[in-house]
């Protein structure tokens, strides 16, 4: 029995008793091992038990695991990139992966490092497999003049069966538009772009967010600061919670996402610097948060991160 599944069997008091208080006490990541250099994972586990991660990079990058911890590199999730990407980038960033209506979809990026002429694109698969995916195009998009960013998407279905795209990273932050499930794409309906969180005054550093539903609230994590740095990278991965999926969110403190509020989810702890590009993923023995960090034992090399999230306080715990 490995140490993250004698936890589950602990009673909740004494596990309460071991969540981090401080940053030196967050856990290091579970054991994974193989192909696990990855940025920005997103990962999904079959109706088989088999589970599918992309990343960064490429046509996205794509890894598989029959266990959650050893993971084999396979071809990108595109075989030929689509030809408008090339207006924007060589290379996709940040996919989020998910499953609806019996098929896979996968929402990403294309832009230039540090600048927001950027577009999010969309694709779907039966199979969720590399060389099976069909591209829908654009979905959205920002050029130089916007005061947003549309990189990091994340796809949130809500109980109403409305569907929401989070997005952003740094500028005025993040924010979410209404998608149509016919299409995939934004809903005519409502073509409102929400703000859901920001930092306003010192550094404008948080983007990567994902939204997920827990005990009646909504819960959007995100990642602040600077990454892909290697082992100068400050990322770190923090959370607010809403009544309602367009906000307002607040962390812990009381302290609203909009104006620079967060609750530490992950930060630097011993090899592992900046924590963050995460995702969440509900697995047969509890919510996942899935990650990269970079390995300070192995010169700043981004690597996959996975942790098992505790609830118990009403707020998400990595451990």
């Amino acid at each position: 029995m490995n140490k993250r599944t004698a936890l589950l069997t602990l009673p909740a008091a004494l596990l309460l008793a071991l969540v981090p208080s401080s940053a030196s006490a967050y856990p290091n990541p579970g054991t994974v091992t193989g192909s696990v250099v990855v940025h920005d994972p997103t990962m999904i586990r079959t109706s088989a038990g088999r589970y599918l991660l992309y990343a960064t990079g490429g046509g996205l990058a794509y890894r598989t695991s029959t266990d959650r911890t050893a993971f084999t590199a396979g071809a990108d999730a595109f075989t030929t990139k689509p030809g408008w990407w090339s207006s924007y980038a060589t290379e996709a960033w940040a996919p989020d992966i998910s499953y609806h209506g019996g098929k896979y979809l996968m929402y990403y990026a294309v832009s230039k490092f540090g600048e927001n002429t950027s577009a999010i694109g969309l694709a779907g698969s039966s199979t969720g497999l590399p060389g099976s995916w069909t591209d829908y195009g654009i979905v959205y998009t920002s050029t130089s003049g916007s005061d947003y960013n549309a990189i990091d998407p994340n796809l949130f279905v809500d109980d109403d069966g409305k569907w929401w795209l989070s997005f952003g990273s740094w500028w005025t932050g993040i924010k979410m538009i209404r998608i149509d499930p016919s299409t995939g794409k934004q809903y005519a309906g409502d073509t409102t772009r929400y703000s859901l969180a920001s930092r306003p005054t010192g550094s404008k550093a948080v983007e990567a967010p994902y939204i997920v539903k827990h005990g009646g609230y909504y819960y959007l994590f995100a990642s602040y600061d600077v990454c892909c740095q290697g082992t100068s990278s400050t990322y770190k991965v923090k959370v607010g919670r809403a009544a309602s999926v367009t906000g307002p969110y607040y962390d812990r403190n009381g302290t609203a996402l909009t104006n620079n509020g967060g609750t530490p989810v992950l930060e630097s702890h011993g090899r592992v610097i900046g924590p963050g590009g995460q995702s969440v993923m509900h697995d047969t023995d509890g919510d996942l948060i899935v990650y990269h960090y970079y390995d300070g034992n192995d010169g700043g090399t981004p690597k996959l991160g996975i942790n098992l999230l505790n609830w118990s306080t009403g707020w998400p715990v990595a451990y």
